[in-house]
C-alpha cells in the first residue's frame, strides 16, 4: 500500500465540506447504495458513479493528493456532496486492491497535470503542489481565525446577558454558532460549541459547569489567536483541538504487543457520526494508546477488537494529543495474556491525570488501571476506594457508552465486596469504569 492509499477518517473527510448543508448531504451519500464502479489507484485517484435523479449517473473523481475534485453534477460547490460521499465510502470500506482508473477519470487527471505543466508547475505531489497546499492551509487558517473571533463575541454576549437566560434561549442559537464554526472549517470548535449548548438542560449545577466549559473554550480561542507564540507541542495541541491538525507532522512510532483494555461507541449530537474509542496498553512499553474509528450514518465503524485481545502492531502517535491518539498499522492477533493488568492507587491516578493536563489543558480524561480497589455505593454517589482504605475516587453516573448505572451494579456484583481491578477514564468529574477483572479470573468484564 502506498502512502496515497492511506485512507482518511470520516471526521477528516467531513472537514472538507464547504458548508453545513454539504456536510449533511455528503453524509447521506456515504453508503454503498447509490454507488457503482468505485475504485482507487496507487497514484491517489478515487472514483465512482453515483446514481442521481436522472438516467445517467454522476461521474465523480477525487485526487486525494491535492485534494482536487471533479464531478459531472451541476453543483458549484467544491467539493460537492458526491465527492464527499465517495470519500466517506472509501474511508469506511476501501475499494480493494489498487486498480487502473477508467478513461474519464484518467483523462481528467491528465488534463489537470497538463494545465499544471503549462503554468510551469510540476504535476500534483511535486513542489508546486506543496505550495498550493500551503496556500490552502493559510486560507483555512484565516477562516478559522475569523470564526474564532465570532465565537469570542458570542461568549462575551452570553456573559453580558447572564447565564440564567440560557435555559430560556434553548439550544438553537448554539447550533447556529456550531454551524458557523463548520463553515469556518473548525470542526473541533463546532463540537465544543454543541456540547456547551446542551449544558443548560443537564440538570442541577449546570451554571457552574457551563462557566467551566465556556472558560475552556475561551482558552482554546486565545490559544489559536496566539498560536505563533506557543511552544511547538502546545501549538500542535491547539491545532488539533480546533480541528486543524498538522498532517505533515511525523508522530512517534512504537511497536509493541497491545492489550485491548476497552472499546465503546458514542454518537455525535446530530446522530450522523459514530465514534468508536479503543483503549490499548503496550505490554512491553506500558504506554496507553487511544485509537479512534468513525462510521457514517447507518454503518458502524470498521475496527472491532474484543476486550482482552492482544494485537502485535506498530502504533503511530499523533502530535498534539497528549501522547494518546494513535493509528495502528498492519496487525496480527495473539492470545489473551491470561492475567490481570497491573493497577495503581487512586492517588497515582490523579497524579497521572494532572501531569497530562500540563500538556493538554482541554483533556477530559486520562486512561488508568486502578487496583486493587473496592466499589462502594452511597447516597451521594459511588466511589472506588483503595483496598487499604486510604483514599477514593468518585465514580461518574454510568459507563461512558450507556450513561446508565447498570455498569456500576455489574461492578458491584463482580466485586462482591472484595477488591477488583478496574480500567477506566479518570477526569475532573470523576472516574468512569469501563472494564473490570476479578482477582480469581483473568477474563475481563466489559461494563455497561
Amino acid at each position: 500500500m502506498t502512502e496515497h492509499r492511506v485512507r482518511p477518517t470520516a471526521e477528516q473527510v467531513l472537514t472538507l465540506a464547504p458548508d453545513e448543508a454539504s456536510r449533511k448531504a455528503g453524509a447521506k451519500l456515504g453508503g454503498a447504495g447509490p454507488w457503482s464502479q468505485t475504485g482507487d489507484s496507487a497514484s491517489g485517484l478515487v472514483w465512482g458513479l453515483c446514481k442521481g435523479s436522472g438516467s445517467t449517473p454522476y461521474r465523480t473523481v477525487v485526487d486525494v493528493r491535492g485534494p482536487a475534485y471533479s464531478c459531472s453534477c451541476p453543483s458549484r460547490k467544491f467539493p460537492c456532496k458526491h465527492a464527499l460521499g465517495l470519500l466517506l465510502l472509501w474511508s469506511a470500506e476501501g475499494f480493494g486492491e489498487a486498480g487502473e482508473a477508467p478513461p474519464w477519470a484518467a483523462q481528467w487527471s491528465a488534463q489537470r497535470a497538463a494545465r499544471a505543466a503549462a503554468k510551469g508547475a510540476d504535476v500534483p505531489g511535486g513542489p508546486a503542489d506543496e505550495e498550493g497546499a500551503k496556500r490552502r492551509a493559510q486560507r483555512r487558517a484565516a477562516r478559522i481565525g475569523a470564526g474564532v473571533g465570532e465565537l469570542e463575541q458570542r461568549l462575551e454576549d452570553v456573559l453580558r446577558g447572564g447565564l440564567a437566560g440560557q435555559q430560556q434561549a434553548g439550544y438553537g442559537p448554539w447550533e447556529e454558532t456550531a454551524a458557523r464554526m463548520v463553515d469556518a472549517q473548525a470542526p473541533g470548535l463546532a463540537a465544543r460549541v454543541r456540547e456547551l449548548g446542551t449544558i443548560p438542560s443537564c440538570g442541577p449545577g449546570w451554571p457552574a459547569r457551563m462557566l467551566e466549559e465556556g472558560a475552556l473554550l475561551h482558552l482554546l480561542n486565545r490559544g489559536w489567536l496566539g498560536l505563533a507564540g506557543l511552544p511547538q507541542p502546545l501549538a500542535a495541541t491547539v491545532r488539533t483541538r480546533v480541528g486543524f491538525p498538522d498532517t505533515a507532522a511525523e508522530g512517534e512510532v512504537v511497536r509493541d504487543r497491545w492489550l485491548v483494555l476497552a472499546q465503546y461507541d458514542s454518537v455525535s449530537p446530530d446522530g450522523r457520526l459514530t465514534t468508536r474509542r479503543t483503549w490499548l496498553r503496550g505490554l512491553g512499553s506500558g504506554r496507553p494508546a487511544l485509537v479512534l474509528d468513525f462510521g457514517p450514518p447507518g454503518r458502524p465503524p470498521a475496527l472491532s477488537l474484543p476486550v482482552g485481545l492482544v494485537v502485535e502492531s506498530e502504533a503511530r502517535f499523533r502530535p498534539g494529543t497528549a501522547g494518546l491518539r494513535a493509528d495502528l498499522g498492519e496487525r496480527s492477533a495473539a492470545a489473551a495474556p491470561g492475567r490481570v493488568p497491573a493497577g495503581v492507587g487512586t492517588g497515582a491516578a490523579l497524579e497521572a491525570y494532572g501531569a497530562a493536563l500540563r500538556e493538554d489543558p482541554w483533556l477530559d480524561a486520562w486512561p488508568v488501571v486502578l487496583g486493587p480497589v473496592i466499589p462502594i455505593p452511597g447516597e451521594r454517589g459511588w466511589q472506588l476506594a483503595d483496598a487499604e482504605g486510604t483514599s477514593a475516587l468518585p465514580v461518574t453516573a454510568g459507563t461512558a457508552d450507556s450513561g446508565s448505572r447498570s455498569g456500576l451494579w455489574q461492578l458491584a456484583a463482580l466485586s462482591g465486596g472484595g477488591p477488583v481491578t478496574v480500567f477506566g477514564e479518570c477526569g475532573h468529574r470523576g472516574f468512569t469504569p469501563l472494564t473490570a477483572w476479578h482477582p480469581g479470573c483473568p477474563e475481563p468484564v466489559a461494563l455497561g
